[in-house]
């Protein structure tokens, strides 16, 4: 019985501390919020009186103290400035309109009370540990730093001048209430106070953003862009996750990325391709993507690093990170002279890999034209992708229902590079006949172009005849674009050399029709020296001379000739005489 009733006991005295504790904490708070009440009820000329008279009271209680003599030296020093910026604060126009100047005086008076506290805990001798009293006083030192650094933040950047009088709502925004000066006033707050508080204001922020974004980025300043980017470096993952969604959706508005690269966001951003959570990686890829469109910015990310966690999500990111970091490294090989440094770290085979297992669509789009830009006008670079065996994967990448034009881009860069016999045993021409028949408009003229290119030998021409090329860019000739027009006049004058393929252009009734509709002598027509090539190869048939002179050839070469056009005299000589020839039968 004893001991039980002595159980009794300990657990009556544990309840009534517990219920003592709660009571104490209780009317702590209940204090507090008087206090806040308090505070809130006080004017801005009060808080003024208030934080001035603080101010000598705790510079005399920090000269008496002895102990931890370099950082009370610094914090008298720092107390010592408060005054002119009270006065340089209060001076200002627009100091007693607006709720900034209220909240920016509580904070000084707080950090003053703290310094009178602190003196007189070291005047005393009644603190915890010297650990502990040199890390309050360094805390104090921070915060005296903030209050003297917003003081000046609010008198230089105009901000006083441009707020309204009644502060933003820190928990929810009342959107039918928000006006220019308030969301300036909710910008400014991204400026000034404590981390918390600049939170708080982010928060704001996400929430305005998603109700009207267009007003926020119309008033949307220099310093508060360079506010949001120093956010991006917080401890906080939340934070940083926020920060980089408000600047993600400020890139894709347009018109502040210069702000922004001057401003420092590469570098932060940068680390947070490293490691930040999936929607910050997200939001930081998407960033980086849409900033390396500019060259003078791609040159920038490669010089602060990016290359490596862009090639790194290349290799390991899900399918949008995937395709976001190849549009990136695509945007970044663009700049010549950056594209060894991108051979040196692995680009040509993370592309090559894209084109063979890539996620989506996008991405193998992206690895070809990073490989078209890696492999134009680099021999190097053009070596390096032959040698880890691109030209397969890019041939491979073509036996798609409608190919698209980097890829074949890539190829024709490529194949000034191969031996024939290594074009021919990777079915070469064959595919290009697909893309020919099937492509875009603008890949039947790189594919045109490859042509040209791959056909310098007899062999190959007669390989490529065989492959059927040879209607295909007969056909091409009608294209309304100069550029393919004259790629394919140049194929054609290239293939048609071989009397094997002279014989199969005859066959083919378009072909002197679509050759002769390219003897027009105006400027843009820059495929007409091909044509009267090609037509000069085939006038040894009467057939052919037949129809050049049916549809007109006579008084083009005319002009042609005037115009000292290779070969027009020439073809324009037999035309006529096979005229007359027709004449005098």
């Amino acid at each position: 019985m004893p001991f039980f009733c002595c159980v009794v006991e300990n657990a009556k005295l544990r309840f009534y501390s517990a219920y003592e504790c709660l009571k104490i904490e209780i009317k702590t708070m209940v204090e507090e919020s008087k206090i806040e009440v308090l505070a809130n009820q006080r004017s801005i000329e009060d808080w003024l009186s208030h934080a001035r008279e603080l101010v000598p009271v705790a510079l005399d209680r920090a000269r008496e103290v002895k102990g931890f003599p370099t950082r009370w030296r610094k914090i008298i020093s720092k107390l010592e400035q408060i005054p002119s910026c009270l006065s340089d604060l209060s001076s200002h126009p627009c100091f007693s309109k607006n709720a900034l100047s209220k909240e920016q005086l509580q904070a000084v008076s707080r950090t003053l009370a703290e310094a009178i506290e602190l003196a007189k805990s070291c005047l005393g001798e009644k603190y915890e540990g010297k650990l502990r009293m040199q890390s309050d006083l360094d805390s104090l030192s921070g915060k005296l730093d903030l209050n003297l650094r917003d003081c000046g933040l609010l008198i230089k950047t105009g901000v006083l001048g441009e707020v309204s009088e009644s502060a933003f709502p820190n928990s929810s925004i009342a959107m039918e209430a928000i006006t220019s000066s308030n969301i300036k006033e909710l910008l400014a707050r991204l400026q000034i106070g404590h981390l918390e508080a600049k939170h708080r204001a982010l928060d704001c922020v996400l929430e305005l953003m998603k109700e009207d974004e267009k007003s926020l980025f119309a008033v949307l300043g220099r310093s508060n862009i360079a506010a949001l980017i120093q956010m991006l470096t917080a401890t906080s993952p939340c934070i940083r996750e926020k920060s980089i969604t408000v600047i993600c959706s400020i890139i894709e508005s347009g018109g502040y990325e210069n702000w922004l690269v001057s401003e420092g966001v590469l570098p932060p951003v940068i680390r947070l391709l490293e490691s930040a959570s999936t929607v910050g990686k997200e939001k930081a890829m998407i960033s980086v993507q849409r900033l390396s469109m500019s060259a003078e910015t791609a040159r920038s990310i490669v010089g602060h690093g990016g290359v490596q966690p862009l090639i790194e999500t290349c290799r390991t990111g899900d399918s949008v990170l995937q395709a976001a970091a190849t549009c990136t490294l695509k945007n970044i090989s663009a700049v010549p002279e950056v594209r060894q440094s991108l051979s040196e770290q692995g680009i040509v085979k993370v592309m090559i890999n894209l084109l063979d297992c890539g996620i989506l669509l996008g991405s193998k789009e992206y690895a070809a034209e990073c490989l078209q830009n890696l492999t134009a006008g680099n021999e190097n670079l053009r070596k390096s992708v032959i040698s880890q065996d691109g030209v397969r994967s890019l041939l491979a990448y073509l036996n798609r229902p409608s190919p698209q034009e980097p890829a074949v881009s890539a190829l024709r860069n490529l194949v000034g590079s191969m031996p024939p016999e290594k074009l021919a045993s990777l079915n070469f021409l064959p595919r290009l006949v697909h893309v020919l028949k099937s492509g875009s408009l603008g890949a039947q003229q790189a594919a045109a172009s490859a042509i040209c290119r791959a056909c310098g030998s007899d062999e190959m021409k007669k390989l490529a005849g065989e492959a059927g090329c040879l209607p295909l860019l007969i056909k091409l000739l009608d294209a309304k674009p100069h550029g393919a027009r004259e790629i394919a006049a140049q194929a054609v004058s290239s293939l048609i050399t071989l009397p094997q393929n002279r014989k199969e252009i005859k066959r083919d009734d378009k072909s002197v029709p679509n050759l002769v509709q390219l003897l027009d002598s105006s400027p843009q027509n820059t495929a007409k020296k091909y044509v009267v090539s090609s037509l000069l190869c085939l006038s040894s048939s009467q057939k052919c001379k037949r129809m050049m002179i049916s549809h007109g050839a006579i008084g083009y070469l005319k002009k042609l000739a005037e115009m000292d056009v290779p070969g027009a005299k020439k073809l324009l000589e037999r035309l006529e005489m096979g005229k007359l020839r027709s004449l005098f039968s």
